[in-house]
């Protein structure tokens, strides 16, 4: 007969809409409570003694089994995703396993507890598409997004942009201004973004340069906003538009001018020759008009 204290661990277990499980050392199913064997469709004793977790890519079983190796030694715990065929379709379930040990710190078997995560996990891949589909539209223009604190620190940073200034993806958190030169224009443009930040009020947009890691001259005009909570900025986000090439054209006319006097008075009776309407101008048409109306003579 079951005594009063079984009855109600029965019926935790039983009444539990997760998943409860108790496993061999071997992986092989020693307990099943009522809600895993409606997710999977079988009976309690059709589960009897089969494999906890059956699954069929060889890639997928490898993580699984490499996670399940913390089970064996301390903590003697871990937790898994596992993918499984069930009446309603492939269904994902988050399991959180724990050993049970004898005196010896062997472990006897183990028990674990599992909810299906497949709602989360279906929109975690729709907010991951978004995401994508965001960034993709980012860098298909000329503008470059970044974010970073008031203390400078870089938050985000796009691919693209990153690509540019040679930052690895996994290098940590630097410090924008690091990618600065001794150019004085840099002075003003940093003066820009702390004014903005003690004002918690846009600044007009700035140039920078900047040098990337390979030693490349990058230009940059840089447009920020100041992200503002309680009345003190928390970070700026902004954009960059590369105008090396730009850059380098306006300095090569600049010093044009210089070295070829004739060329800025050139430049300077072009700006002042006057531009008559279209209805002054000579149309195309009225040259071919004149042609074939003249008399055989003219």
């Amino acid at each position: 007969m079951m005594g009063a204290t079984d009855i109600m661990y029965r019926d935790l277990v039983e009444c539990q809409q997760d998943l409860i499980v108790r496993i061999n050392p071997e992986g092989r199913l020693l307990f099943v409570n009522s809600a895993y064997c409606e997710a999977v469709g079988k009976s309690k004793e059709a589960l009897a003694g089969s494999v906890f977790m059956p699954v069929t890519s060889e890639r997928y079983a490898d993580v699984i089994a490499t996670r399940m190796t913390q089970l064996f030694r301390p903590p003697f715990a871990c937790t898994v995703e596992q993918w499984i065929q069930t009446p309603k379709g492939m269904r994902c379930f988050s399991w959180s396993a724990k050993s049970v040990l004898n005196s010896s710190n062997a472990v006897v078997s183990i028990v674990a507890a599992g909810r299906d995560i497949t709602r989360i996990k279906s929109e975690q891949r729709a907010i991951k598409k978004k995401d994508e589909e965001l960034m993709l539209a980012i860098e298909s223009g000329e503008r470059m997004y970044y974010t970073h604190t008031p203390d400078h620190t870089l938050m985000f940073v796009s691919p693209r942009l990153r690509a540019l200034l040679g930052c690895r993806p996994k290098e940590g958190k630097r410090i924008w201004t690091d990618y600065l030169t001794d150019n004085p224009m840099n002075a003003a443009g940093l003066e820009r973004t702390i004014r903005m930040i003690a004002s918690c009020r846009r600044e007009p947009p700035y140039r920078l340069e900047m040098c990337s890691r390979d030693g490349r001259i990058l230009r940059f005009e840089v447009n920020e906003i100041p992200l503002v909570k309680n009345k003190k900025t928390v970070s700026i986000a902004g954009f960059v538009t590369d105008i090396t090439e730009k850059v380098l054209v306006e300095e090569g006319l600049a010093e044009a001018e210089v070295l070829i006097p004739d060329l800025a008075v050139s430049k300077s009776s072009v700006a002042a020759r006057p531009v008559y309407p279209l209805s002054h101008q000579k149309k195309p048409t009225g040259f071919f008009q004149s042609l074939f109306s003249r008399k055989p003579n003219e």
